[in-house]
């Protein structure tokens, strides 16, 4: 089972997500937050293993600064939110759904953000058209993007541990 941290300040919607995510067996909603401190501490006690994260949060918290935090308990993050990013984060995110979205875009969405976190190479023929999929950083320097700044560990490197960690 997929636990799934909702970073959501909309409580009504909050409460949808977490409806349409649980609509599948698979997968658990864990906790909801509404701002940095709130996601902090619902990876700490809950140890999810997925984070759907809107950017603008409550108390002047973004999902960028959630994402980054919770890197560092190595829960990947799918960012959900009403206006994308201007440029792909893969070190922060696997990917972003825009709002609106219907409860069939959650359902395939989350089954592509589980099957890039466990390194399933599945064909899924009708992703959401409001999804974009963040594509992994590319190992080789000579093809890396202008401006691009390497942080600490990539998703890359998380997921892998993640991986490692839940084959024991």
């Amino acid at each position: 089972m997929l636990k799934i941290l909702i970073v959501e300040d909309d409580k009504q919607l909050a409460t949808t997500l977490k409806y349409l995510v649980e609509d599948n067996p698979r997968y658990r909603v864990v906790a909801t937050a509404d701002d940095l401190d709130g996601a902090v501490d619902a990876a700490e006690i809950h140890a999810p293993h997925l984070a759907l994260v809107d950017l603008q949060l409550a108390r002047g918290s973004t999902g960028f600064s959630v994402a980054v935090r919770l890197g560092d308990f190595d829960v990947p993050c799918l960012f959900v939110s009403g206006k994308a990013p201007a440029f792909p984060m893969p070190d922060l995110a696997l990917g972003c759904l825009m709002k609106p979205f219907t409860a069939e875009d959650v359902h395939r969405t989350l089954a592509m953000a589980e099957d890039l976190m466990r390194g399933r190479e599945t064909f899924r023929p009708k992703l959401p058209d409001n999804l974009t999929i963040y594509d992994a950083v590319n190992d080789d320097d000579t093809l890396v993007e202008p401006g691009y700044i390497p942080s600490r560990r990539s998703l890359r490197t998380r997921l892998e541990h993640w991986i490692v960690g839940y084959q024991h």
